[in-house]
């Protein structure tokens, strides 16, 4: 009987373990494919990562619909068919 305790404990433990893991601020990006940032197409909260003006450091924290300072990461080439800015035309635009 103890070491049908042990045994559901290390189980339970482990389970644990793999629901506590911290989540990343950036998706899983395939390891296939190239991916680029996209600026300005991110909605309200949806952002990727950190703005270019340094308003917020961290995903989900923009608060505008398609900021160009706020980015996601898209498939290398796709940006410019989404209407998306690189990250020279958005530093460029907030600038402005």
């Amino acid at each position: 009987m103890n070491h049908r305790l042990v045994v559901s404990s290390a189980l339970a433990s482990v389970i644990a373990l793999g629901l506590t893991a911290p989540v990343s601020a950036a998706p899983a990006k395939d390891p296939g494919m190239s991916h680029e940032k996209c600026y300005g197409i991110a909605k309200a909260g949806q952002n990727d990562c950190a703005n270019i003006a340094g308003t917020h450091s961290c995903a989900g924290q923009s608060k505008a619909e398609n900021d160009p300072g706020d980015w996601k990461y898209v498939a290398k080439g796709t940006c410019k068919d989404m209407k998306g800015l690189s990250v020279d035309e958005a530093k460029m635009k907030a600038k402005k």
